[in-house]
């Protein structure tokens, strides 16, 4: 019997999570940390979970580190059970990369990215042995024919303090630049998952879970509604996913036993595990970023 925290669990893929963990015949405690958190807390508390929320807004870390030490008092109190796993679902993809989070960062890397690492630097050692942190990926990362037809673009690294910055007010915004962005994010979220595992206890497990192509999720909303409902015409192809075919899954590799060996950033997608392109296995990119992380979380 475990405690399970999970961000962003609101809207599409983290609703569909978390009511998917609170259906579970052996009801984990759940953490929900995000904003808005009523609904979904009384929905979970109907399929007879505990259920325990912890309100923040992921775009200002210092709402991040507040939530962090709440979540921990809970657990080291006995309020809730040990805590077993951690899944930082949260995600955003602003539409204008000039923006600054609360903490001056380009909002898509402050939320996906940032908050996380903020999250889980603050939660390592509460987590229990054996314990799971499952991370939000995207194939976004890379290039592939469908990807290039649908004018996604893939990642472009720089170091991490660049990326972290937003852009210059001169700088037009784009889809082309938001995309970019947003697949900086996920990159960086691999490179750290793979260095995340080299700090950790023996016990705890890192998996990158890769939902599949989601189209028309409340992920893009702060796009033009042209863009947006452009998207939800994509979501109506046969064979996209969706939360209700995700989220079970992603609850699945939070607790299920067939997925306990997973560590050092195993990349899911959905139900199985692949292997992540080259590019996204490069030990001198994780060690900049981890040291670049705690630099910039220290100066916010």
């Amino acid at each position: 019997m475990t405690s399970v925290l999970i961000t962003g669990p609101t809207k599409g893929l983290g609703r569909v999570t978390t009511l998917a963990l609170a259906a579970r015949p052996a009801k984990p405690d759940l953490l929900l940390v995000g904003r808005d958190l009523g609904g979904v807390a009384a929905e979970a508390r109907a399929l007879g979970a505990t259920v325990h929320e912890i309100g923040a807004d992921l775009a200002r870390l210092a709402e991040v580190r507040a939530a962090a030490a709440t979540a921990r008092k809970l657990v080291e109190s006995g309020t809730v059970r040990p805590l077993g796993a951690v899944i930082g679902n949260a995600g955003a993809m602003s539409a204008d990369t000039r923006r600054a989070s609360a903490d001056g960062y380009e909002l898509t890397f402050a939320v996906n990215y940032l908050a996380h690492a903020q999250l889980i630097g603050d939660l390592a050692a509460t987590i229990a042995e054996p314990g799971r942190i499952v991370l939000l990926g995207s194939n976004t990362y890379r290039q592939n024919f469908w990807r290039k037809l649908l004018s996604v673009p893939e990642a472009r690294w720089r170091d991490p303090v660049e990326i972290a910055r937003p852009a210059a007010e001169s700088e037009k915004p784009g889809m082309e630049a938001s995309g970019v962005a947003y697949s900086n994010a996920k990159l960086a979220i691999l490179y750290y998952a793979h260095e995340l595992q080299r700090h950790l206890r023996p016990g705890i497990g890192v998996t990158v879970f890769e939902p599949g192509w989601m189209p028309g999720t409340s992920l893009g909303r702060s796009a033009p509604e042209a863009a947006q409902a452009f998207m939800r015409g994509l979501g109506r192809i046969p064979g996209v996913s969706t939360p209700e075919k995700s989220g079970p899954l992603l609850a699945s590799v939070a607790l299920d036993a067939k997925w306990a060996h997973l560590r050092d950033g195993a990349f899911v997608l959905k139900d199985h595990v692949i292997q992540a392109a080259p590019v996204a296995h490069d030990r001198e990119r994780e060690q900049r970023l981890w040291a670049a992380t705690g630099e910039l979380l220290a100066s916010s």
